[in-house]
């Protein structure tokens, strides 16, 4: 459970720098209000919150689907992961982006977090 817990930081981690690094553009892209500062007028930790509870959750399934496929190395945990995010995860958001009729930009900017922060949880429970 350490090994999940720790993994789930680390991909919580990716994505705090992600969407820092990407703020101006996520936030146009999302159409979410903003004040003179350009930060969110909704400051409610509860999107914060879920965000780490779902990184636990893609952690421990991670760690089963791992466990299962005999997943023991570094190198395989990193590409598996990278996997998982470009082809299940990623998928569902272009789904989500495009079916919403939202942003395309979203595909890249929610769709890369997905692809790295998976690739960061499957090397950190390849660490272990």
């Amino acid at each position: 459970m350490l090994q999940v817990l720790i993994a789930a930081v680390a991909g919580y981690a990716f994505g705090a720098v992600w969407y820092m690094a990407l703020a101006k553009q996520w936030v146009k892209a999302t159409g979410i209000a903003v004040d003179e500062n350009g930060q969110p007028t909704d400051k409610s930790p509860l999107p914060f919150i879920v965000a780490f509870i779902s990184a636990i959750v893609v952690a421990g399934m991670m760690r089963h689907i791992f466990v299962m496929a005999g997943i023991d190395s570094v190198g395989k945990g990193l590409t598996t992961g990278l996997g998982l995010g470009l082809f299940v995860v990623a998928p569902w958001i272009v789904n989500n982006v495009m079916f919403g009729d939202r942003d395309k930009n979203l595909i890249w900017i929610d769709g890369g977090y997905a692809a790295g922060g998976c690739a960061v949880i499957g090397l950190v429970l390849a660490l272990f």
